[in-house]
Parts: structure tokens; C-alpha cells; sequence
């Protein structure tokens, strides 16, 4: 089943996936810079571990908001979504 909407309602989806995943990149780059350069625990309360294993998830998830901002790109192309 496809739904076709106006070129309004997908811009939004598009821009809210490619600004989250601005923000979950530079969270993460930000959390790598404190965690190996800095103290993690004195910053964030965990071990250096745990928070390159947050990052980790972090780079993870502004990987995977691009992509679907891709996707949600070339589907607003065709003017569908599904």
C-alpha cells in the first residue's frame, strides 16, 4: 500500500531525520573527545568502558538516522513513502 503526500509533509521527516542525525554524531564525537582525552569518570560517573560503549551506539544510531534520511530523500523524489 502506498500513501502519496504533498512534498510539505516529507520535507519535514527528512530534515527531523538529518538534523537528529547531526546531533547524535557530534554527541558521540564529543563523548569519544572526553572519554579518551578526559576524565569519563569524573564528567559522565562511568568508566571509560562503558562510555566508548555508549559512543559506540551513538555512532550507531547518527549512522543509521542518515541513512533513513537517504532513503526519505529519494522516496520524496518519487513523490511516495512507504
Amino acid at each position: 500500500m502506498r500513501v502519496y503526500l504533498k512534498d510539505d509533509d516529507l520535507m519535514k521527516l527528512s530534515k527531523v531525520l538529518h538534523v537528529s542525525s547531526v546531533a547524535l554524531g557530534l554527541v558521540g564525537v564529543g563523548s569519544f573527545l572526553v572519554a579518551v582525552f578526559g576524565s569519563a569518570e569524573q564528567v559522565f560517573g562511568v568508566t571509560k568502558m562503558d562510555t566508548l560503549a555508549c559512543v559506540a551506539i551513538l555512532m550507531l544510531m547518527a549512522i543509521w538516522a542518515a541513512v533513513g534520511t537517504i532513503h526519505h530523500v529519494m522516496l520524496e523524489k518519487r513523490g511516495e513513502i512507504i
